[in-house]
Parts: C-alpha cells; sequence; structure tokens
C-alpha cells in the first residue's frame, strides 16, 4: 500500500488498531512508555508519518498521554473497560439496543457536523463508498454498515460516543444483519437505505447539526420499525 495521503490513513488504521489491542490486552502497562517513532516504523514496516498519525488517534481517544521530549505512555484505561454488555439473548434485548442507539447516535451526528474534519469525512465516506457498492449488487454489508456509524462516532471527537459504540459492536452487529435481512425482502429496501446514509453524510459534511440529528434518528427508527414488523419477528423464538 503506497503513502499517499489516503494510503497513510489506512496504514495508520492498521497501526493503530495493532496498538490498541496491545494496551487493551495487557501487553503495555499503565504509564509505561511506548516505543520511539523509528520503533515503531520499524516493527510495523511503515514510515513516522504514518506512525505519528496512528499515534495521534491515540491520544485523541484517551488511549496513551505524551510528556513533551520524553515520548508516549499508556494512560489508565480503568474508566472505559467497564462498557461491557452481556450477550443478547432475546428480542428485548434488541429493542434496548435500539432505544439506546436512538439516544446517542443522532447527538454523535449533529455533534459531528460541528466538528468534522477532511481526514473524518473521508472515512465516513469511505463506509458509504462500501454501502453503495454493495447495495448496487443488491446486498447488504453489516460491517460497513458498523463502519459508518462508527465512523461519525469518531468525526464527533467525544471518545465517550465513540467507547459506547464500540462496546456495543456485537449487538449492534445482530441487529444489522437481520436489518439486512428484512430489507431484501422489499425491491427498494436497500436503495432506501443507502439514500438515508447518504443524506446523513451530505449534512454531516455541510455542517447542519440539526438535520444530521434528525437524519440519524429517523434512519435508526425507521430501522428499528423494519426489524420489529410482524414478519421480522422470528427472532424472538431464536
Amino acid at each position: 500500500m503506497s503513502d499517499t495521503p489516503a494510503g497513510r490513513r489506512s496504514l495508520s488504521e492498521t497501526v493503530f488498531d495493532r496498538i490498541q489491542k496491545s494496551i487493551k490486552s495487557g501487553a503495555y502497562a499503565v504509564d509505561e512508555r511506548l516505543p520511539t517513532e523509528h520503533a515503531l516504523a520499524a516493527e510495523f514496516q511503515v514510515s513516522r508519518p504514518v506512525v505519528r498519525d496512528a499515534l495521534q488517534k491515540l491520544r485523541d481517544q484517551g488511549l496513551i498521554y505524551s510528556r513533551r521530549g520524553a515520548g508516549s505512555f499508556v494512560r489508565e484505561q480503568g474508566i472505559r473497560e467497564p462498557l461491557g454488555f452481556g450477550q443478547m439473548e432475546n428480542l428485548s434485548d434488541l429493542q434496548h439496543c435500539y432505544d439506546f442507539r436512538l439516544t446517542i447516535e443522532p447527538e454523535a451526528a449533529a455533534v459531528a457536523a460541528q466538528r468534522r474534519t477532511p481526514e473524518a469525512l473521508t472515512k465516513i465516506k469511505t463506509a458509504l463508498d462500501l454501502l453503495r457498492d454493495a447495495t448496487n449488487r443488491q446486498a447488504h454489508r453489516a460491517d460497513a454498515d458498523f463502519m459508518f456509524h462508527l465512523s461519525i462516532a469518531q468525526a464527533s471527537s467525544n471518545p465517550y460516543f465513540v467507547t459506547a459504540m464500540q462496546a456495543l459492536e456485537e449487538h449492534i452487529a445482530v441487529g444489522m444483519r437481520l436489518h439486512g435481512l428484512s430489507l431484501r425482502r422489499t425491491s427498494d429496501g436497500l436503495a432506501h437505505v443507502f439514500v438515508e446514509h447518504t443524506a446523513i453524510t451530505e449534512a454531516i459534511a455541510l455542517g447542519d447539526s440539526e438535520r444530521a440529528r434528525q437524519l440519524m434518528r429517523t434512519h435508526l427508527s425507521g430501522s428499528r420499525d423494519r426489524l420489529f414488523a410482524p414478519s421480522s419477528n422470528q427472532y424472538a423464538d431464536e
């Protein structure tokens, strides 16, 4: 992969993911100094600008902190890890998940419209492109769908929105997979939802907070209503 701006973003995401997993697995202790940029670049076989991008994201999400002239250190994660949820077992759990998403995602979209950066918008649009490709093939990609919603939370620059979405990933994935099945029951279901995703992206890009908030609320409410239509309630028996 090239070290162009787009390639650098992809590489920095990979480096970020690997360091994040190391931190959360306990490979690095609290307040332990991370290897230097030069050492990390050699370890991951990337350029130092790629490493700097990854480290900045780790700082943005509160995973590390920096001391001038001393390097980057692992931050205490105690306030983040408790955000865990038990296994989703029934329809009621899925309904509660949607209720919770409706309280945080519209606000995350509104804040994202205020704080979005070119890099954040690129990430949202990358997920939208994946959704467009799937829609054109009359398919639904739950991974790209989650990436889209997570990217909006990240665009808010609020680590609490991001942490909540990451903690809910497996639960949200259940709803997205089932929602994808329900969309294929109609001829225009996938296209309709793609239009909703596109409108949310445009509102965020334009900085229209109120419209982004309302569009996200409408999108999630519509997904919930389609999923819980009588014909979709087979999940209650699983």
